[in-house]
């Protein structure tokens, strides 16, 4: 018995090196790809910048893209927004939970 534990005491040790190296070779070409990408932000920083917005027309550009990308419902969503908030108010009435208020969501949204 004594035996078996030092074999595989000494297979675990002869093994621990090949794990360190195995991740120090993922260290290395880690180290090898942020060394290439180095160069590309000193080429960035050396090119002439544009001319920066300023920070109050920055908020004005959001705020001019949301208003864009935020439309009213039509009325055919309008509709079934109503009848969501009705059937959820119904079901909280109820006192429903879970999957008696999934079904009752479901058959009044149907309905």
């Amino acid at each position: 018995m004594k035996n078996w534990i030092a074999v595989a005491m000494g297979l675990m040790l002869a093994a621990s090196p090949l794990a360190f190296a195995q991740e120090k070779g993922k260290a290395d070409e880690k180290k090898a790809a942020s060394a290439q990408a180095a160069p590309k932000a000193e080429e960035k920083k050396a090119a002439p910048a544009k001319a920066a917005p300023k920070a109050g027309e920055k908020k004005a550009a959001k705020a001019g893209k949301k208003e864009q990308q935020k439309k009213e419902p039509t009325a055919k969503q309008k509709a079934q927004q109503e009848k969501m908030k009705a059937c959820a108010k119904d079901a909280g009435a109820k006192k429903l939970k879970g999957d008696e208020r999934k079904k009752f969501m479901s058959t009044c949204m149907k309905g």
